[in-house]
């Protein structure tokens, strides 16, 4: 068997390319079997050491469109995140449409009083559990990243666990601002160091592929909450249009009629773009309807 040629990645480290971890991507985005294998093939006919990761995803992703736009809007759900831009509010406004599809009631940008100073905390929510009918209330730091290559590291964590430590201190009898757990969370990845660190010290962590079972990638799918910018069909402008009008998810299109005015598009456009939101989100969570 012939050696595979080497990939450069997007944090500038060196790995030898291998087929079945693409054709495992692809497979979960929603490709069938013989799909993904062929597309693999074709990939690793073509390709030379030296080759970035991004490269042999724009081969693959323009492959799979042809197959069908709706499994290759999930194979970019990751890159869709990077493309919310340079501020990280359309991420925390994203986060929180995803917390409420779960049935949270959130608040964003809110300020707490901690025990020494206050505190603006990105995202704070609270949620009825139904075996008991106690209010839990969660609040959470998020870290958005526009370069795929950097990782969420250790003193991130340390400074997230500082600020909690503070709020979850400041009047534990009245709880006049009652938190229960406190969350980090990243659209990339963590390094070990913090892995390890918040599970030493409680933190409880959410980034692309942490925790295994219940990852951002995992929820996003599970409740078919997907960033507007994952959609084919849109033009970069045009999904900077809609992110500044604060549409950041999918779905926010079939709730809303009038979603698309700010594009002033020619009404066969428009019916596209709601045609490719509705296949998406009807895919379930392996990718198929």
């Amino acid at each position: 068997m012939n050696q595979q040629p080497s990939i450069i990645k997007a944090d500038h480290s060196v790995e030898q390319f291998d087929p079945a971890r693409l054709i495992a991507s692809l497979e979960r985005a929603g490709a069938g079997p013989r799909t993904a294998e062929r597309i693999a093939e074709r990939i690793s006919a073509n390709l030379i050491s030296g080759t970035y990761s991004k490269d042999v995803y724009s081969r693959a992703f323009a492959l799979l469109r042809k197959e069908g736009r709706p499994i290759a809007a999930r194979y970019a759900l990751r890159r869709a995140l990077f493309e919310f831009g340079p501020s990280g509010h359309p991420f925390e406004d994203f986060i929180s449409h995803l917390f409420a599809a779960e049935g949270w009631k959130v608040e964003t940008r809110k300020i707490i009083k901690g025990a020494c100073v206050s505190h603006e905390v990105d995202f704070y929510a609270s949620l009825r559990q139904p075996a008991d009918g106690k209010e839990e209330y969660l609040a959470a730091e998020l870290k958005y990243h526009n370069d795929p290559g950097y990782k969420t590291d250790l003193k991130v964590a340390l400074y997230v666990k500082s600020r909690f430590d503070d709020i979850f201190q400041c009047d534990p009898v009245v709880r006049a601002c009652p938190i229960d757990r406190g969350l980090l969370v990243t659209n990339t990845k963590f390094t070990s160091e913090a892995i390890a660190y918040a599970q030493c010290a409680g933190v409880e962590l959410l980034g692309w592929h942490y925790p295994e079972q219940d990852n951002l990638f995992l929820r996003m799918s599970r409740l078919r909450v997907y960033p507007i910018t994952t959609l084919t069909g849109l033009t970069p402008s045009e999904k900077r249009l809609l992110v500044n009008q604060r549409i950041v998810a999918v779905d926010m299109l079939l709730s809303n009629h009038h979603a698309l005015d700010v594009l002033r598009l020619p009404p066969e456009r428009s019916g596209e773009l709601i045609g490719e939101a509705r296949e998406l989100l009807a895919l379930d969570a392996h990718g198929t309807v």
